[in-house]
């Protein structure tokens, strides 16, 4: 029985998690955690009777005599000896320091936290290599990827990327600058949290798979490309020096890369169904256009910088997307906030002291640039 400890429990993809979970015996849930939604961690808790929770908001009351980490570095601490797999759910720059506590314990991480990678990515593949430590994605792109090299990390010539598009794929720019929160959320494929979901809108979420992929593969950036797949049946395609291509086809659903992540190295039968190729009719693939989608650009400008700037980036694009939700900037202002951001950023060399410093430095910054021009 493989134990899991799940960071994020009551999030999109920690609900997924514990859906693929339920009723499996081959699983047992080793420790729950969550921030606010303590209502639904507390179901989670009779359900799933896990040995430790921790709690990093507050509101909560301990039931059945869990063992409960609060505080700082509660999710840290949560991290068990027992657990076999820690599934890394949790969003935003604090998946970091639990990604590299697992590591540092001797445990395989499932890694759904984008922002271990963009902003620390160099700092985890090290730890990793030095602790023996498998480091499985679980992002649908490279799951896709790695399930195309065969579960290696090496041997490709071309690592390409596809997007959906998002809401906007079709959209001119005078039309996208009016367009709303509740636009931005209207994903044409895919069920998933605000900010990512966002993301996708932007594009920036491409550019940060970019910088996950460019860690994870160790590929340099002339050799991930990105193409527009309206359909997003095609996850990730590799392709290898005679030319062919391996791609991963499935339906849009988590369920398969968790389920996968899950059960690595074995693949057992998913509940999703088998694609009718028929009905789908056609795939389509476009190139992505920079000049609308900047977000795309800034981040890739940003692993070109290196060493804490992918970290500013990144925390100037959670302060700046908050701000859109919140109806504080117009959609397309949210480039502006990132690209301001992070070319003001101060180099610093890349430890996790620093990017703390530098998360917090952005994060302010974002914050008087939006006041500035937008309040």
């Amino acid at each position: 029985m493989k134990k899991i400890a799940l960071i994020g429990s009551t999030g999109s993809v920690g609900r997924q998690v514990l859906e693929v979970i339920r009723g499996n015996a081959e699983f047992e849930i080793e420790t729950l955690t969550c921030h606010t939604n303590t209502a639904l961690l507390e179901q989670q808790i009779k359900e799933f009777r896990p040995r430790a929770v921790c709690v990093t908001g507050s509101g909560f009351s301990s039931v059945m005599g869990e063992k409960v980490f609060t505080g700082k570095n509660a999710l840290v601490e949560a991290v068990t000896d027992e657990t076999d797999l820690v599934f890394v759910a949790v969003t935003g720059f604090a998946g970091l320091k639990i990604v590299l506590r697992a590591i540092e314990t001797g445990k395989n991480v499932a890694l759904a936290n984008k922002e271990a990678l963009v902003c620390g990515g160099e700092l985890v593949t090290k730890l990793a290599a030095e602790k023996g430590v498998e480091i499985i994605p679980v992002d649908s792109e490279h799951s896709a990827l790695w399930q195309a090299l065969n579960f290696k990390k090496t041997g490709y010539k071309k690592l390409i990327l596809t997007a959906s598009g998002g809401p906007f794929r079709t959209a001119n720019l005078r039309e996208m600058r009016h367009f709303t929160a509740a636009d931005a959320l209207r994903h044409p494929n895919w069920k998933m949290g605000k900010k990512i979901t966002v993301d996708c809108a932007t594009m920036l979420n491409k550019g940060f798979e970019v910088i996950e992929a460019h860690h994870l593969f160790g590929a340099p950036a002339d050799k991930i490309e990105v193409i527009v797949h309206p359909q997003s049946i095609i996850h990730s395609m590799v392709e290898f020096d005679d030319n062919s291509v391996i791609a991963e086809l499935s339906y849009p659903d988590m369920s398969q890369p968790i389920q996968l992540a899950l059960t690595y190295p074995e693949k057992l039968p998913s509940p999703l169904p088998s694609l009718d190729f028929a009905k789908i009719g056609k795939l389509e693939f476009f190139p992505l256009d920079r000049e609308k989608f900047p977000c795309f650009g800034i981040a890739l400008n940003s692993l070109e910088a290196g060493d804490n700037y992918p970290c500013a980036m990144n925390a100037a694009s959670e302060v700046a997307v908050n701000a859109f939700l919140c109806g504080k900037i117009p959609f397309t202002s949210i480039a502006e906030v990132i690209g301001r951001v992070t070319e003001r950023a101060e180099r610093l060399p890349l430890s996790v002291e620093n990017l703390e410093v530098t998360d917090a430095l952005a994060r302010k910054a974002a914050e008087e640039e939006i006041k500035k021009h937008f309040i």
